[in-house]
């Protein structure tokens, strides 16, 4: 094998393994809620997900929702990535939830984020 062959194999094996890395999607979790005010397509969105529908189209990276080990990726200070949270509702841990939720979901520990949340931080 050439060595531009094996160079072009390794890099589609590459871009294979990044695209099922980055399809990560945690699963929501029972105690999630959603705020009273929340629009209906919000509703319906959450309510699919939380069902078990795999979100299809644009999402949101929703801070404070994840339970410990499932978080899509970038769990904050003391993790590395997907699953590595250590700690319930962990503030600096985001999953993917549909576009639109975040701003409405409540888990037992307050209020989601689109933005690192300053609570349930590993040390």
């Amino acid at each position: 094998m050439s060595h531009t062959t094996f160079i072009a194999k390794s890099l589609i094996a590459g871009l294979a393994l990044a695209a099922a890395a980055g399809a990560a999607n945690a699963k929501p979790n029972a105690q999630l809620t959603l705020a009273d005010n929340a629009p209906a397509d919000v509703q319906s969105a959450f309510t699919a997900w939380q069902a078990g529908e795999r979100i299809e189209g644009r999402k949101d990276k929703c801070y404070g929702i994840a339970l410990a080990g499932e978080n899509d990726c970038k769990a904050g200070k003391g993790t590395s990535c997907e699953g590595t949270s250590t700690v319930d509702f962990q503030g600096n841990a985001w999953t993917f939830a549909p576009k639109g939720s975040c701003d409405f979901i409540v888990s037992p520990e307050g209020p989601a984020a689109l933005n690192e949340l300053d609570r349930n931080t590993p040390a």
